[in-house]
């Protein structure tokens, strides 16, 4: 049975005003008045529609990590159909974007309150990046790679990890030439990679 347009019209909005929150004032400085009011709803409608501030972050993260999986699972396809420099390039830009960059401080600042959110966005989210260019490069015989799940490591860390270190401390300091790091991360891991000729 379809939900009532009413209540997910209100369900989006919610959720909207209550991701906003959630980043800029984490689990405990986030207040439901506020959510309500951002969204244009009672204060009633958000705890009929959710029960509690618990529940509600634990959707809004929920929702986070579903569109991260979809973006993960689908990068086994774009590589193989742009190329690995282009889909590490989109990578950087959605990981370092104004969406999951604040998620990932906010999930890292409530670890110890929700543990197994953030295991959870982990495995669903950077785990599966790193798998599924491990299977990526399980698949490439101009490449010597022993160890996949390591050399994705690699490739990861190379294309993303000293920008998202610094953004993750500071948000002004995320490089304006993302694209560029990200294709020289990958030309840097290639020809590490590269098999020895002659």
């Amino acid at each position: 049975m379809a939900e009532d347009p009413r209540i997910a019209r209100s369900r989006a909005l919610i959720m909207a005003a209550a991701h906003d929150q959630f980043v800029r004032h984490g689990y405990v400085g986030a207040n439901v008045d506020v959510i309500a009011e951002a969204a244009g709803v009672a204060k009633r409608t958000v705890y009929n529609i959710y029960g509690d501030k618990e529940t509600l972050f634990r959707a809004v993260v929920d929702e986070a990590i579903g569109i991260a999986e979809r973006f993960s699972r689908d990068l086994g396809d774009r590589i193989a159909a742009d190329g690995l420099e282009d889909v590490a390039a989109e990578l950087v830009r959605a990981v370092l974007g104004p969406r999951v960059l604040p998620l990932r401080r906010m999930l890292i600042g409530e670890s110890a309150r929700f543990p197994e959110l953030a295991r959870a966005y982990y495995d669903r989210a950077p785990g599966l990046v790193m798998r599924t260019f491990a299977a990526y490069l399980s698949t490439r015989t101009d490449l010597a790679v022993d160890d996949t799940a390591l050399a994705a490591e690699h490739l990861a860390f190379l294309v993303l990890g000293a920008p998202l270190d610094q953004a993750l401390f500071d948000a002004a300091a995320v490089p304006t030439d993302l694209d560029a790091r990200a294709r020289a991360g990958v030309a840097v891991f290639l020809r590490a990679y590269a098999v020895a000729r002659g």
